[in-house]
């Protein structure tokens, strides 16, 4: 076999992913985009990265699939037996403090960058972000993934305090889509889970409902839709 194969083949993967975690005045925004990508291999186009731990708090998964799963898993198998225990729900920074106790002592061997959010009656919205290494930052604003890098100064000009639910909602679904536009690792759709003092509520944005921006060419769903479409046309000379 030829050896660029098997270096091509041999090389770890690149995940990519866009997470976004965002307070408002009332509660905090979750939002993803939904491609699950191995390399250059779209694994999955529809993925769900946000999981939820208990019936107050989710957590943005990004790095590697497999990683996030189980730290997910670990913690809201924890969380429910902290519950059961205190007979109240969990707090957002003790589920925060989980997830950084697994990522921190097992950091050589996950690949996973995590976003907690939620809502409980003693702090309000709270969002804290894990990223690899297990550090614990809480922020009123959390970006991570592939698609994080080209939105930072959208962030620093965009968010502000005491944001309205609409205003967080639109705000994580201009920066899915504008992540989405520029990176190719994140794409499909853009889910967001809004939670506050009245419960969760998810909503679902479908590729082709999300804001074009510049040189980006419309969705379509089929290839037919594509060599269907006109030409451009012939340039004369």
């Amino acid at each position: 076999m030829d050896l660029n194969l098997m270096a091509d083949l041999n090389a770890p993967h690149s995940m990519g992913t866009t997470i976004i975690g965002v307070t408002y005045n009332g509660g905090v925004v979750l939002g993803a985009d939904s491609r699950t990508s191995t390399g250059m291999y779209v694994a999955n186009r529809a993925s769900d990265k946000i999981t939820e731990l208990t019936d107050n708090v989710y957590v943005c998964r990004s790095g590697s699939a497999a990683d996030s799963q189980i730290v997910s898993d670990y913690v809201r198998y924890f969380l429910h037996q902290h519950t059961i225990q205190l007979g109240q729900p969990a707090t957002v920074k003790v589920a925060a403090n989980l997830i950084r106790l697994i990522a921190y002592g097992n950091k050589n061997m996950l690949q996973t960058g995590l976003i907690v959010g939620g809502w409980d009656k003693y702090e309000g919205g709270k969002i804290y972000g894990v990223p690899l290494g297990g550090t614990l930052i809480e922020q009123p604003f959390a970006i991570g993934g592939s698609g994080s890098s080209y939105l930072y100064g959208f962030f620093d000009q965009a968010w502000k305090e005491g944001m309205t639910k609409e205003e967080a909602e639109q705000l994580v679904v201009k920066a899915v889509s504008l992540a989405i536009a520029r990176d190719g690792a994140s794409g499909g759709v853009v889910r967001t889970v809004t939670i506050n003092s009245e419960g969760v509520s998810r909503k679902f944005y479908p590729g082709d409902t999300l804001p074009l921006w510049h040189e980006e060419l419309e969705a379509h769903t089929s290839l037919l839709d594509i060599l269907n479409a006109p030409g451009p046309e012939p340039m004369n000379i």
